[in-house]
């Protein structure tokens, strides 16, 4: 299978619109943003959701995995990720994940170049938002790479009635829209939204009147 699989390429999924499709675990659905690949993909980027009561067996992490936690918790032998929580387990990495009420998970597998071994672990709930040059604009750090693979994430906070100065992606940009609503000059994306811009565009961001947003960034990443 190939999704939104050309990196080179602007990629957009409004995810609320999708169907829930059953995954091969009984009790686990998807809605597939990008992938490149079937069961054993090299790449996907994927909403899950876990019925109640729901495992996978043991599993390693050959090219890490990064997860943003939206609804419920999420647990393995390491402890519980509730709402907001932000993890990322490196290549090389092995668990077995569960969840005793449910679960919705924004996730991304085998992403990480391999000289990536750190371990996240962040609470975006309890971590202070972070005020910056723009009226309006907050930022959250939650994880930085200069590697073989240099990325940035962050979540990002807009007021509403936003304007952003126009701006380029010189190594790409990806966005989560995990609240709110915010557009640019191609259109609206409204929560359950994710953009994919490549590396060299631009755009020109802004909330609308009495409706502002909060966003999953990742940035760096698609450098060509």
């Amino acid at each position: 299978m190939k999704l939104n699989a050309d990196l080179t390429k602007r990629a957009l999924v409004l995810s609320e619109s999708l169907p829930w499709v059953d995954s091969p675990v009984v009790g686990v659905q998807r809605r597939m943003l990008e992938r490149d690949g079937d069961e054993m993909a090299t790449r996907a980027t994927t909403i899950v959701r876990y019925c109640a009561n729901r495992s996978f067996t043991e599993h390693i992490h050959d090219l890490g995995e990064e997860f943003f936690v939206l609804e419920g918790v999420f647990s393995d032998e390491t402890g519980d990720y509730g709402e907001g929580m932000y993890v990322r387990n490196p290549p090389g990495s092995r668990h077995r994940p569960f969840t005793r009420d449910g679960c919705i998970i924004f996730v991304k597998l085998r992403q990480f170049g391999l000289d990536d071994a750190n371990t996240v672990r962040i609470d975006t709930h309890r971590t202070a938002w972070l005020p910056t040059d723009i009226d309006g604009q907050w930022v959250m750090p939650l994880y930085q790479s200069d590697g073989a693979k240099p990325e940035h994430v962050a979540l990002v906070k807009w007021s509403p009635d936003l304007v952003l100065p126009a701006h380029e992606h010189p190594c790409g940009e990806e966005i989560f829209v995990i609240s709110g609503e915010f557009g640019d000059e191609q259109g609206l994306y409204p929560a359950g939204t994710w953009l994919r811009n490549p590396a060299g565009s631009a755009h020109a961001a802004f909330t609308r009147s009495g409706v502002g947003c909060v966003l999953y960034v990742k940035s760096g990443h698609l450098s060509q």
